[in-house]
C-alpha cells in the first residue's frame, strides 16, 4: 500500500477495538488480582497464620511492584512500544499467580503478589499507548475511562462470584485457575496485537510530532523533563487520595468491615462492596466523555473529589445508617470517584506528546500509592485495636477498631481535593512544545 493510500486510509473500527480489547482484558485481569484478597481474607489468614497487619501487607505485594513499574512501564511505552511489555507482563503474571496459588508460605505467597503486582503494572500505561496510536485524540478520555470500565469489571469479578468459587473450590484452585487464564491472554496478545496502524496498511492517529524518537532519553532525563511541569506534581499525587480509599475498602477492609458492622456473610459484604466499584466502572467513561465534551479537565475532577469525601466521610462516621443508605452512599462515592480516570488525559495535555508515555506511567504510580500504603497501614492500626477476639483462629476487630483505621481515608481525601483545586486547566488542549 503506498503512502497516499495510508494516509486516507484509517483502520477500521472493529480492529482497533479488538487490538485495545485484548490489551483491555489483561487491564481487567491486574485489577481482578489487586482486589481478590478482600473475599478471601479469613482462608488467607487461616492458611498462613497471619493478623491484620500481616494480611495487609501480604495485599500490598502487589502494590509495591506495581508502583516501582510506573517509571520504567511509561519510557518502555514510548520507546518499545506495547505489544512487547504487554506480552511480557502476562507471561510474568501467570508465573506470579502461580507461585501465589501454589505457595506453602507467606513468603511464596508474597512473592507471587509481588510478581504479578509488577506484571500488571504495565497493562495501563500500555493500554493508553495503545489508544493514542489506534483512536482519535478527542475520543482519549472517553476510552480511558472505558479502560477503567474494563478494570472494575475484574473488580466485581473478584466480588461475590470469587467468594463462590472460593468457597466451592478452594482460592488455590481458583488463583491456579486464573493463571491459566492469564497465560491464554499472553498469547492471544503475541499473536493480534500491533504497536501501531501503520504496521497493518492503515494511517496512525498519532500526529508526526508526537514520535517517540523526538523525545528518546534515559529514566533519569525522562523524569526531570515531565516534573518540569506543575501538573504533572498535582496530577500524580492527587489520585492516590481517591483510589486509595476505594481500594483500600472494596480490595481488603471494606468486606470484614461490613460484616461486622450490620452482620452480613462475606458474600452479601461483597455485593454492598461490589456496589462501589460498579459505580466507579460506569462513572469513568461517562465523566471522560463530559470532560471531552465540555471541554474542561479540572471542574469534574474537583467535584468528583469532593464528592467522594462527603461520602466517605457519611458512611464511615454517621451513626446508625441504615444498610441500604451506606450502599447508596458508597455509590455516590464511586461515582465521584470516576473523575479520577479524568487525570490521565488531563496530565498527557500537560506535557508535550514525546512524553505521553512517561508521565501516564507518573501519574499511574501515584493512583497505586494510595492503596499501597494504606492497606498495610490500616491493618496496622486495626492490630493495634485488637481485643484478642477470635473466631475458627481468625481475628475479628471491632468498629471502634475499623473506625480509626478508616481516618486514614478522610485525611487521604481531604489531600486529594486540595491538590486538584492547585491544578491548571489545560481545556483539553495538547501541549505541542514547552511552555
Amino acid at each position: 500500500m503506498d503512502n497516499s493510500t495510508q494516509k486516507n486510509n484509517l483502520p477500521p473500527p472493529g480492529l482497533a477495538w479488538a487490538t485495545w480489547g485484548l490489551g483491555a482484558i489483561f487491564y481487567l485481569y491486574g485489577f481482578f488480582q489487586r482486589v481478590a484478597p478482600a473475599v478471601m481474607t479469613d482462608q488467607l489468614m487461616q492458611s498462613f497464620h497471619i493478623g491484620a497487619g500481616a494480611l495487609g501487607n501480604l495485599s500490598a505485594f502487589y502494590f509495591y511492584s506495581y508502583v516501582g513499574m510506573q517509571i520504567p512501564t511509561g519510557l518502555l511505552a514510548d520507546k518499545c512500544g506495547p505489544r512487547r511489555i504487554q506480552f511480557f507482563g502476562a507471561l510474568v503474571a501467570a508465573l506470579g499467580s502461580f507461585c501465589f496459588a501454589l505457595g506453602p508460605s507467606f513468603g511464596w505467597a508474597a512473592l507471587g503478589r509481588f510478581l504479578i503486582g509488577g506484571a500488571v503494572g504495565i497493562a495501563y500505561v500500555s493500554l493508553l499507548k495503545v489508544a493514542a496510536h489506534w483512536f482519535p485524540a478527542n475520543r482519549f478520555a472517553a476510552i480511558s475511562g472505558l479502560a477503567l470500565l474494563a478494570g472494575i469489571i475484574g473488580a466485581v469479578s473478584a466480588g461475590p462470584p470469587l467468594r463462590y468459587l472460593v468457597e466451592t473450590f478452594g482460592w488455590r484452585s481458583v488463583m491456579l485457575g486464573s493463571g491459566v487464564f492469564v497465560l491464554a491472554v499472553a498469547v492471544a496478545i503475541f499473536v493480534f496485537v500491533r504497536d501501531d496502524p501503520s504496521e497493518m496498511g492503515y494511517r496512525s492517529f498519532l500526529p508526526p510530532e508526537s514520535d517517540p524518537s523526538l523525545g528518546e532519553t534515559g529514566i533519569i532525563k525522562g523524569l526531570k523533563a515531565v516534573f518540569k511541569y506543575r501538573n504533572t506534581w498535582l496530577l500524580a499525587l492527587a489520585p492516590s487520595g481517591i483510589v486509595g480509599p476505594v481500594l483500600a475498602f472494596s480490595g481488603l477492609w471494606g468486606v470484614p468491615y461490613l460484616t461486622q458492622r450490620f452482620s452480613l456473610s462475606p458474600g452479601k459484604s461483597a455485593m454492598v462492596t461490589s456496589s462501589l466499584l460498579v459505580a466507579w466502572a460506569v462513572s469513568g467513561p461517562v465523566l471522560g466523555a463530559l470532560s471531552d465534551r465540555i471541554g474542561k479537565r479540572k471542574p469534574l475532577y474537583l467535584g468528583g473529589a469532593i464528592l467522594s469525601l462527603i461520602g466517605w466521610s457519611a458512611a464511615i462516621y454517621l451513626p446508625d445508617l441504615p444498610l441500604w443508605l451506606v450502599v447508596v452512599i458508597l455509590i455516590m462515592v464511586g461515582w465521584g470517584a470516576g473523575g479520577m480516570i479524568i487525570g490521565f488525559a488531563y496530565a498527557k495535555e500537560s506535557v508535550p506528546p514525546h512524553l505521553a508515555g512517561t508521565v501516564s506511567g507518573v501519574c499511574n504510580m501515584g493512583v497505586m500509592m494510595g492503596p499501597m500504603i494504606m492497606q498495610p497501614l490500616m491493618g496496622v492500626i486495626l492490630d493495634s485495636y485488637w481485643d484478642g477476639a477470635l473466631v475458627h483462629g481468625v481475628r475479628v476487630y471491632s468498629l471502634h477498631a475499623y473506625n480509626s483505621a478508616f481516618l486514614v481515608s478522610i485525611l487521604w481525601s481531604v489531600i486529594a481535593v486540595v491538590l486538584v483545586a492547585f491544578t491548571r486547566e489545560t481545556k483539553c488542549s495538547q501541549m505541542l512544545r514547552r511552555e
